[in-house]
Formats: C-alpha cells, structure tokens, sequence
C-alpha cells in the first residue's frame, strides 16, 4: 500500500504543475472522471473535508513545499482518500487536543500516540475479506508531537499537535486517509 500511496501522491505531484500551467488553473484542484474510476487532486484540504470541525481561531499554516493536499482515487475495484490539512494556533496544545479528543469519539475508540513527527497515518491491504484492523501507536511511543487516532486502518482521522514557543502555542495537522480493496485490485 506504501508503495501505490507513494506511486499515486508523486505522480500527482508531478502533473499538477504542468496541468495548471497549461490550463492556467494553478492552484485549482485537478478533478478526472471517467468510466473507470475518478481521481481528484487539489490543495484544496481543509479540516472539514478531513471530517472534523477547524478548532476556534486557527489559522491555515502553508509551506511552500507542503501545501495541504486532498488527494482521491476512487474505482469499482479500489479507493484511496487523504486529506492532509496543516493549521496553527495561539492555544497551547492541551487544549487543541481536549477539543479534538471529543470530537473524534464520533469515529470510535480515541488512541493517544507520542511521535517525533505528526500525521503519521498507514495502512495495509490485505488480501483476505477480515475486517480492517484496530490503529495502534507506531515507534517507540515518545516524542513532543501528540498524535490523536480514531477509526480502523482502512478508515482513519488524525489530529497531531506540535508545541510551539515553549508550548504556549501550537500547529496541527489533520490528516484523514481511506482505502478499500485489495492489493491484487491495483
């Protein structure tokens, strides 16, 4: 799966340039629909359409070399959703992810991971019919970067916080990210 998100988020980062130079929609999503599936490529992510409300007062945070991304690949056969938003705060981070542990909870059992670096969201395919499985912390489980996680592997919502200014202060990233199907299907 790793390699087909990969594959699939550097082909798109690839044609998104020469597709908005050529139409001149730069920074315009990118939207293909045809017979055999749809493909919607775009900075266009937002908290909400990650599934999750934008916490009070933040701010979008944009890189130049990280743009929010909404990224989707949906066939008969296979699909693949992520939305990456990035915001930033003048609230420390307990009380970005107070807020956040409670309106995860719509999405099941709310895990709390310690990482070095936030929005680490995977996911297997597996070649049987089982049911997707339960999220667990990756790593070691330490760090400054508090990962909220709800959901299943397949269908997962992220929140992760980073202290900023001596934790007096914070930026997040939301991340959600779909997949269904099988690796023989791709």
């Amino acid at each position: 799966m790793s390699r087909f998100l990969t594959l699939g988020l550097t082909l798109a980062a690839l044609a998104m340039p020469t597709l908005a130079q050529q139409s001149g929609t730069q920074g315009k999503p990118f939207d293909v629909r045809s017979s055999v599936g749809d493909m919607h490529v775009g900075s266009d992510a937002t908290a909400e359409k990650a599934g999750l409300p934008l916490y009070p007062g933040a701010q979008p945070k944009h890189e130049d070399s990280n743009d929010p991304l909404n990224f989707g690949i949906l066939t008969e056969n296979f699909g693949l959703k992520l939305v990456v938003a990035k915001y930033q705060s003048d609230d420390p981070p307990a009380k970005i992810l107070a807020f956040y542990r409670d309106k995860l909870k719509k999405y099941g059992k709310v895990l709390e991971c310690h990482t070095h670096e936030g929005g680490g969201g995977h996911t297997d395919w597996n070649d049987d019919e089982q049911k997707s499985k339960e999220l667990k912390c990756d790593g070691d489980n330490t760090g400054p970067t508090t990962e909220l996680k709800a959901g299943t592997e397949d269908n997962q919502h992220i929140v992760a916080v980073d202290p900023r200014d001596d934790g007096k202060k914070s930026e997040f990233v939301i991340v959600y990210l779909y997949s269904r199907g099988k690796k023989a299907d791709i």
